[in-house]
């Protein structure tokens, strides 16, 4: 806007009536349309706008006009004025209107720009407005925006399917805690059945030893037992041929003694008795081989018949701890698959809770970075808000400016009057009504009305413009006036 003004004033002060002439004053205002304005509802410029007094205008806003006056040159007359060049002097202006107009289509173009621009960012600017004022009543009202309330939710969500999985997870360390107990508990029993097979074992391999050891012994009577019969045998044989040998000298004897009995009888009587000795210790001999034999026998049958219960008991006992450790080994084995399903059965519980907890520490982490970018674009937006209301700010300095300026230029001239009403509020917004009134030697010319809202943020730019207008045509129809004069003269 300063560089539009400046352009302007430079076009105004490069024109050929201003270097012939110099400065004058414009005289009459002409065409000023009215303009809407948005000025902040609620800011430090809020107030209805109405013209400024004279009186309350500094002294620095018409130094550069007073300055202009005191350096205006003074008439010239007409005896010196060469009317030869009234017709280069029509032509050089005729060219300073042309491109005073191509200046002020580029102006116009510029400001059609300008005001595009103003228009897109008011719209950037009344939406981040509404998003501010939504964040903000929601913040007083304490309701949460939809963002913070979906991300709650879901963080809620995630928090009772952790906690349901933290229950799972508790459950089943429990039930692996109770598993671990129940397997230690087996181990134990596993250890104790093993120590008891081994003593099985050991008992069985001595039992075994007691049996070779009966076995032998079994053996070895049975061999003395043949020993003894064939012993036996042999006695009965010796004492068979020791009879007939003692009845062949008995027969020799009886021989010998009857033939002796011819010669002597008393050897009959002696025979007898050496027979009935004989045949006495021969049978006293017999009974006592045969009751030893017979005692032998027994001892060796009783010794036998021990041996084999003992063997038989050894033999029963031998399968009972084979069975036993057979079923001990079946049980054995099925622990140790039962165990092994147990442990692999942990495993995959844990690689599953694992994959499970990581993916949940990733929605976390995820969620968190979403919920740190939308902080990040909250504050991305609020930092723009806050440049935003900080150019409106400087805009609003701007406008004050610039009317104070129109309003000074206003009161200067004279001529044109614009009047500002304010209007009820509709709706939260203020509204001011413009009257434009431009008069042309003491009569009303036109009078134009135009209704806006005071809320326009490029209002300062249509003022700007208007009045850079009715100043330049001002002074046009001055030096136009002041030309005529100058001819009629």
């Amino acid at each position: 806007c300063t560089e539009l003004y400046s352009s302007n004033l430079e076009c105004m002060q490069s024109t050929s009536y201003r270097r012939t002439f110099g400065s004058p004053h414009p005289v009459s205002m002409t065409s000023y349309t009215s303009v809407s304005s948005r000025m902040p509802s609620g800011g430090r410029y809020g107030h209805s706008m109405s013209p400024m007094p004279t009186s309350r205008l500094s002294a620095s806003s018409y130094h550069p006009q007073r300055s202009s006056r005191s350096q205006q040159p003074q008439r010239v007359s007409y005896d010196k004025v060469d009317f030869t060049l009234s017709e280069a002097i029509n032509q050089d202006f005729l060219a300073t209107r042309s491109n005073e107009k191509a200046e002020l289509q580029e102006l116009n173009d510029r400001f059609a720009s300008f005001i595009e621009k103003v228009r897109y960012l008011e719209q950037q600017n009344g939406a981040l407005t509404q998003e501010l004022n939504q964040f903000k009543g929601q913040a007083q009202q304490g309701q949460p925006n939809r963002a913070t309330d979906l991300f709650q939710e879901e963080m809620r969500e995630m928090r009772r399917q952790m906690e349901a999985i933290g229950k799972e997870r508790d459950q089943y360390q429990m039930e692996r805690d109770n598993l671990a107990d129940d397997l230690s508990q087996l181990r134990q029993r596993l250890d104790e059945e093993t120590q008891k097979r081994a003593d099985a074992e050991s008992n069985l391999v001595s039992f075994r030893k007691d049996v070779d050891d009966a076995t032998l012994s079994r053996l070895e009577l049975e061999r003395k037992i043949e020993s003894l019969m064939d012993e036996i045998e042999f006695l009965k044989k010796l004492h068979d041929e020791e009879i007939q040998d003692v009845q062949v000298s008995v027969q020799t004897q009886q021989l010998k003694m009857e033939v002796e009995s011819t010669r002597a009888p008393d050897l009959t009587g002696a025979l007898r008795d050496i027979r009935a000795q004989y045949e006495n210790i021969a049978m006293k001999n017999m009974q006592e081989s045969e009751d030893w034999y017979k005692s032998k026998f027994t001892d060796l049958t009783e010794s036998a018949k021990r041996n084999n219960d003992a063997m038989r008991q050894a033999k029963q006992e031998s399968n009972e701890a084979r069975r036993q450790i057979q079923a001990l080994s079946c049980e054995v084995d099925a622990l140790k698959n039962t165990n092994e399903a147990l442990l692999r059965q942990m495993r995959e519980m844990e690689d599953q809770f694992g994959n499970e907890i990581s993916n949940y520490q990733d929605n976390v982490s995820r969620l968190e970075e979403e919920i740190r970018h939308l902080k990040e674009e909250m504050a991305r937006h609020l930092r723009e808000y806050q440049d935003l209301l900080n150019v409106k700010m400087a805009l609003d300095i701007e406008i004050a400016t610039y009317r104070k300026l129109l309003e000074g230029e206003e009161s200067r001239s004279g001529i044109s009057q614009c009047y500002y009403e304010p209007t009820p509020r509709d709706k939260g917004k203020k509204s001011v009504v413009i009257k434009t009134v431009e008069t042309r030697d003491g009569e009303v010319q036109r009078l134009l009305e135009k209704k806006m809202h005071q809320d326009s943020p490029f209002a300062f730019l249509f003022f700007f413009v208007i009045f850079l207008q009715v100043v330049k045509e001002s002074r046009t129809e001055k030096d136009v006036q002041r030309g005529k004069d100058e001819n009629d003269d």
